[in-house]
């Protein structure tokens, strides 16, 4: 899908046109779209091709004039419920910006709706920031969920131990992993573009970008934090069912002592040979009695050693 932008007296408005200053958003496009953008807008195919590899790592490229930033950026997958990232790439030419990414992303609906305070199309530098400042913002709001997720799926856990939390504890954990990986990434990508003299960068631009080094380091804290937690809940959790299962299997070893003590007590009754109580009417009683004797003995031995 490919759409094109302009800010016009603080409006943005869809264009038809490729003209100088739009904003050119590719979402999942056809090899058509890309062409005509590579073509009319004079961006390299290249540039255009590489955030469409889901597993594209984030770096700045530069080539004559043309600057590609690639940041991965958190989504929520409803039908697998996990937390994954994704590549967006931002490009940026003397005429337009350009944004590239395989889905159509939350992240740039406020951009869309022109909500975003300080954006311009034609302000492309500061365009940039803002997008990283949006990034790091809600890799920190869904942090916060994946918190709150996890602190749920804990309450549910001490009351019933199921695979399906234990299973959704492990998602988080994995999404956490994702996280912290891609945010180590950006920053990286956004100490660069701190340091790089190819982006026209004002007093402004650099505030805000510091801005959101600040932002994306402390959601590299926040994700480490919950990282450890998680961890260390999962261990928890996992001595807790190995413990339950010991509890479990002593008790059962428990019951099967006792249980066999009235068996060994009516093999030895039923054997062949003469035996007490044999000619008495009464010797089945007696059998009875000296079984429940026995089991009640082993039963109080193992509740003094408290095996039950």
């Amino acid at each position: 899908m490919l759409t094109i932008r302009k800010t016009i007296a603080d409006k943005t408005i869809i264009s038809e046109s490729l003209e100088k200053g739009a904003w050119i958003n590719l979402i999942s496009p056809t090899e058509e779209e890309i062409n005509k953008v590579a073509e009319q807008a004079g961006i390299f195919y290249d540039f255009l091709k590489y955030p469409l590899d889901d597993e594209e790592r984030p770096r700045v490229e530069i080539e004559d004039d043309q600057i590609l930033t690639i940041i991965n950026i958190p989504v929520f997958d409803r039908q697998e419920n996990i937390y994954d990232t994704i590549p967006l790439g931002i490009i940026i030419t003397a005429n337009h910006i350009v944004t590239v990414c395989l889905e159509d992303i939350k992240l740039l609906q406020d951009f869309y709706d022109g909500k975003v305070k300080g954006m311009a199309t034609f302000k492309k530098t500061r365009f940039l920031f803002l997008i990283l400042y949006k990034t790091a913002t809600l890799y920190l709001k869904y942090l916060r969920e994946i918190n709150k997720k996890s602190e749920e799926i804990e309450w549910e856990l001490h009351k019933s131990m199921k695979n399906k939390e234990l299973i959704g504890l492990l998602n988080l954990e994995k999404s956490l992993v994702y996280f912290t990986t891609s945010l180590k990434s950006n920053q990286i990508v956004m100490e660069k573009l701190l340091k790089s003299n190819s982006l026209e960068k004002f007093s402004e631009d650099e505030d805000l970008l510091e801005d959101v080094i600040v932002e994306n380091q402390q959601a590299i804290e926040m994700a480490n934090i919950y990282t450890n937690i998680l961890s260390g809940t999962m261990d928890a959790f996992a001595s807790v069912i190995s413990n339950n299962l010991n509890i479990v299997m002593k008790f059962l070893a428990a019951v099967t002592i006792i249980l066999e003590l009235p068996t060994m007590v009516a093999s030895f009754f039923g054997m062949n040979v003469a035996l007490p109580f044999q000619n008495s009417p009464f010797g089945f009683v007696y059998t009875l009695i000296i079984s429940f004797i026995f089991s009640s003995f082993a039963a109080l031995v193992l509740i003094k050693k408290k095996m039950l």
